[in-house]
């Protein structure tokens, strides 16, 4: 078993089932989340660090998996405080590639190293360890990060330089963003022309335009109940994370309207497939 020490700060829908993943490997690990309860079920096993520093000059290797560009850079101008030689820092997180570089480079500044590594997949594969992690960093910070990361995900994708895992996972929820409004809409369809929403999507799954995107949410569709597994809200972040990235195509337009109109109207919080309830109300 390896003998460092593993960091991770961010307990939310993914970095909790996660960070869970790395403690169930007997890896020794430390959490931290703002939300102090997030981590009771981590103090049996686990340290819950109380504060970002205490986590980080308790650690070798530290995870962050937070929600946006300024969570992330409030969590990275604590750690900057300290001294952080040798540390290896991987962020999970879906931020923007600006923000990244900036926090990467800041590091190495202070002698440390670091990798983004965001994934594809929602809680279900964060919490069964199938994940697909996109990788931007050197070479030899991924063949230290391996060990971990292989308890995170089923395929680890090496992409190029700090940045380029978050390129690639701005083009992914792009793609993503437009087979769910997709997927909404021809459910609305097939609801008006009187056919039932199991039978329609299970035509869908069994057919040439089913996915695993599509298969992870038709119980949500059938039930017509969006607990969110990812939040329409963060679905809109991102969106305008690959406009802001050079996504300036026709369609890009249409979803960030979409997306935007949604959230204006209260659905946010809802799972980006509650989508549909925002399109059946505007019809």
């Amino acid at each position: 078993m390896n003998s460092e020490k593993i960091g991770f700060i961010g307990l939310g829908n993914m970095g909790h089932p996660m960070a869970k993943n790395l403690e169930k490997a007997g890896f020794s690990i430390s959490v931290y989340n703002r939300t102090v309860e997030k981590a009771n079920d981590f103090k049996e096993k686990s340290k819950v660090s109380k504060s970002v520093k205490e986590l980080v000059q308790d650690s070798d290797v530290i995870f962050t998996m937070l929600s946006h560009d300024d969570a992330l850079r409030a969590v990275y101008e604590e750690v900057l405080k300290i001294n952080i030689s040798g540390k290896l820092f991987i962020d999970m997180s879906t931020v923007s590639p600006e923000v990244s570089n900036e926090i990467g480079n800041a590091l190495k500044i202070k002698e440390s190293s670091f990798i983004d590594a965001p994934v594809a997949g929602s809680t279900k594969p964060a919490d069964e360890g199938t994940l697909i992690i996109m990788v931007g960093g050197e070479e030899k910070d991924l063949e230290r990060a391996t060990p971990y990361l292989e308890k995170l995900g089923k395929k680890i994708k090496h992409l190029g330089k700090n940045g380029k895992g978050l390129a690639a996972k701005l083009s992914v929820n792009y793609f993503i963003s437009a087979l769910y409004q997709g997927l909404a809409e021809t459910i609305l369809f097939s609801d008006k022309l009187g056919i039932k929403r199991k039978d329609m999507l299970e035509i869908i799954n069994e057919s040439a335009s089913g996915s695993g995107a599509t298969k992870v949410k038709t119980p949500l569709l059938v039930e017509d109940d969006y607990k969110p597994a990812f939040s329409l809200d963060l679905m809109l972040k991102d969106i305008l994370l690959a406009k802001n990235a050079g996504a300036d195509f026709p369609l890009a337009q249409t979803l960030i309207e979409t997306y935007q109109s949604a959230q204006n109207e209260g659905f946010g919080k809802d799972d980006v497939i509650g989508i549909i309830n925002y399109l059946k109300k505007e019809k």
